[in-house]
């Protein structure tokens, strides 16, 4: 029976034992999983700053090759998550790059780069804000660089935001003054492209009917690109009519009900 009970003893305190040491192995686990992830933060945070330094001075180097380094380290950062208001800065600049901010050597415009533009606009889409989208506003009806206005309409397009209609408003008032200028059918696409992703934002479409009219019927533009507008056209119209039924079926609904109430009320 004694030796019953010391083998009961010596069980029961084995596990104790046991427990303890398994409860300190999971704090020790717990506190090793946190400083990992403490210490991961930190050298995160590291090395976003590094890449902004990097990125910022690139960026307002007046060298251009340095500008298409700055634009590789943006593209890097921004898929790595790095989205700071030095990232940011660095995108308006350089999408900007001899249109909002000029640099001058003897009286010439010696930084209008309009591929470092190009490739900025592109880069904006990956950060879709409303930030990013009036800045590209801005650069598509301001620049005369179809290529530019071509890559600044595809990343509107793709970050679709289209707040009352402007953004619908901007791209059509860019490939209108283009088309009077110097009609391109690679902007001409960009811009339908950017109107399909737009259209169920858009409240009135009429801007964007018109818009897209204008291009099916226009010559300069190659043969895919007109048949693409005339297609989207007969969507659009169609859209645009199931939207004025459904409106009038709604107000002929309110009238009926506003009329009935009166009836009632008459009685």
């Amino acid at each position: 029976m004694k030796l019953s009970k010391k083998v009961l003893l010596s069980s029961f305190l084995s596990l104790i034992c046991f427990y303890t040491f398994a409860q300190e192995k999971q704090v020790q686990k717990k506190e090793s999983k946190n400083n990992s992830e403490t210490e991961t933060s930190v050298e995160s945070e590291y090395l976003n700053d590094v890449d902004a330094d990097i990125i910022t001075t690139l960026a307002d180097s007046d060298d251009y090759d340095n500008k298409l380094v700055a634009l590789q380290y943006l593209q890097s950062a921004i898929e790595d998550g790095n989205t700071s208001d030095a990232v940011i800065q660095a995108l308006d600049k350089l999408s900007g790059e001899g249109l909002t901010n000029q640099s001058r050597t003897n009286g010439r415009l010696s930084n209008n780069f309009p591929e470092i533009r190009r490739q900025a606009c592109l880069l904006m889409a990956k950060v879709p804000t409303e930030h990013s989208k009036n800045t590209l506003i801005s650069i598509a009806v301001a620049d005369n660089e179809p290529m530019v206005i071509a890559a600044a309409v595809k990343s509107l397009g793709d970050i679709g935001i289209n707040n009352n209609d402007e953004t619908v408003e901007a791209i059509a008032f860019a490939n209108r003054r283009n088309q009077v200028l110097n009609p391109t059918s690679s902007l001409a696409l960009e811009v339908l492209n950017a109107y399909e992703a737009l259209a169920d934002s858009t409240e009135n479409k009429k801007t964007m009917i018109d818009s897209v009219a204008r291009i099916s019927t226009d010559y300069h533009y190659v043969t895919p690109v007109r048949t693409k507008a005339y297609k989207l056209l007969k969507s659009l119209s169609s859209s645009s009519s199931d939207e004025d039924s459904k409106k009038k079926k709604s107000n002929n609904s309110k009238d009926k009900k506003s009329e009935d109430s009166t009836e009632v009320t008459g009685e």
